[in-house]
């Protein structure tokens, strides 16, 4: 049975197991005790989780609303280069990354329900400035950096919807719901850089549905600026705090005195960081390697509204899966299996790279008298149409192996989630005996570091999403095309290294945590 907390406002008597009071707190909370669970804890849970994703996924939606518009841009009338391109899709991950740490403080601090209410409210502030900046042309660059900023707060809803999660359900379980809960945040970014196209008249749908006229991309502010009050309103009447997550930032914090927090981020940052980067790059990735559109009304290639979904797609698919899988064999094991499909994957696109022919590229002068009068471009030379549907052919090997690295990422993502807090509840267990009272409260407290942890990992996970995008767009690379075949080969190193981690420390025989089937 569940007893909750009076809020100031109602001093009615106690409810029955399973109704809460005005401010929703509920102050018992035993999802290790079966019997609680299949009486009461399941279905509050289960709802807490529907909507928690519900919010997330807003939050996903528009922390990547940047991704498929800075594409765009040049359609309806900015003029940016591809370096200033890249780091606009990058700076709402560096944001949205450092401010996982708070809202990892404010799940403890104010409740799951609470925060959940404050930070899908905030979603207002990116989206409407979105709504007003894009149709202004001559908005400086400075100024759309600290827009797209704005953007970060979808950002930092993941680790105060995963810190919050983790506390409703049991060990068992806790796989599974994490990852059905990042899975449904994760396809945030795959549905926004699908309909997105659609919504504002550039066409999409693999090209069932063609362009407009015109494109207007304030269109999509308005609706998630919609959609974020909805999922405000959402998680006032339907979700729960609980008394149990209780916390303050110095209790949070002291996970960070653990290597494996830190073991942890390194790996989160090639899982997770891999996953949000490379979904923010691709739409531009797809755009400076298969597609030529020198003024807004001519094109050739691949048309990057048609592809760029698919790889968040397949990511956020996977990762339950990766939940799942880490359940029935363990997570470092799967970890670990996916950093070494990534490493061949990424090898296998920067393959694919190197069989790119060069796309003959007209002076800014001329691009500057075409786009000025439309009617003198003197359509695409031979030597452009060749070199531009040679590397189409190869599209679709590219795509093939993207989508590859995409589903490890997922995976792996859904696997180390699982780890945390399995790691957390060894360490309490090591270091009691079974059975004590000592080992309930340091199991106890090993759910709040793990809680604490996720929020801490995720942060510097997130912090991935910033430095992939930079490193495609690398200021010391001259050459776009030539920045991306670099960018993999980096990759590709970290992956090795994480791979090496991995191995040592959660699967090398007579490990700790091997022991314990981490």
């Amino acid at each position: 049975m569940t007893s909750v907390i009076t809020s100031p406002d109602n001093s009615s008597a106690p409810e029955s197991s399973g109704s809460h009071r005005t401010g929703r707190w509920i102050d018992d909370w035993e999802p290790e005790d079966p019997a609680f669970w299949e009486a009461t804890g399941k279905a509050v849970a289960k709802r807490n989780l529907i909507w928690s994703i519900f919010a997330e996924h807003l939050g996903f939606s528009v922390w990547l609303l940047w991704s498929v518009s800075a594409a765009m841009l040049a359609k309806v009338g900015f003029d940016f280069s591809a370096q200033q391109l890249f780091f606009l899709v990058a700076v709402p991950n560096l944001v949205g990354s450092l401010l996982r740490l708070p809202y990892t403080f404010a799940v403890p601090k104010f409740g799951g329900r609470n925060w959940t209410i404050i930070s899908a409210a905030l979603l207002v502030i990116p989206t409407v400035l979105f709504i007003v900046f894009v149709q202004r042309p001559d908005t400086p660059y400075w100024a759309f950096v600290l827009i797209a900023a704005t953007a970060g707060f979808g950002g930092g809803n993941f680790s105060s919807s995963m810190t919050n999660i983790n506390y409703f359900y049991p060990t068992r379980l806790k796989g599974s719901a994490l990852g059905l809960n990042a899975a449904g945040g994760n396809i945030g970014v795959s549905l926004i850089q699908f309909f997105l196209p659609i919504i504002v008249g550039a066409g999409g749908a693999f090209g069932a549905i063609k362009a407009a006229e015109a494109i207007n991309l304030q269109r999509v502010g308005y609706l998630y600026a919609t959609l974020a009050v909805i999922a405000a309103v959402a998680a006032y009447f339907f979700m729960d705090n609980l008394s149990s997550a209780k916390g303050t930032p110095r209790e949070t914090l002291a996970v960070a005195k653990y290597k494996h927090t830190w073991i942890m981020s390194v790996l989160y940052i090639g899982t997770f960081g891999s996953f949000i980067g490379y979904s923010a790059a691709m739409p531009l990735l797809i755009k400076i390697n298969f597609f030529r559109s020198p003024i807004p009304t001519e094109s050739i290639g691949i048309n990057f509204v048609y592809y760029a979904f698919l790889g968040a797609l397949v990511g956020s698919i996977t990762r339950p899966f990766g939940g799942w899988l880490a359940d029935k064999i363990g997570g470092a094991k799967v970890t670990l299996g996916c950093f070494v499909a990534m490493i061949v994957g990424t090898l296998g696109v920067f393959y694919t790279l190197t069989l790119l022919h060069t796309v003959p590229v007209a002076s800014p002068d001329k691009i500057a008298a075409w786009t000025a009068d439309p009617s003198s471009f003197p359509g695409f030379s031979p030597e452009i149409t060749a070199a531009v549907n040679h590397n189409s052919d190869i599209f679709p090997w590219f795509l093939a192996l993207f989508l590859f690295v995409f589903a490890a990422t997922g995976v792996a993502n859904g696997s180390t989630y699982k780890m945390i807090p399995h790691i957390f509840k060894t360490q309490a267990q090591n270091g009691t005996s079974e059975g004590t009272p000592d080992r309930y409260a340091a199991e106890a407290k090993a759910v709040k570091e793990g809680s604490a942890a996720l929020g801490i990992i995720g942060a510097a996970g997130a912090m991935g999403g910033f430095l992939i995008p930079i490193t495609f767009g690398s200021p010391w690379v001259g050459d776009p095309v030539e920045a991306c075949k670099v960018a993999f080969i980096v990759f590709a190193a970290y992956y090795v290294i994480c791979s090496a981690i991995t191995w040592f420390v959660y699967r090398r025989p007579g490990a700790t945590m091997a022991k314990a089937g981490v």
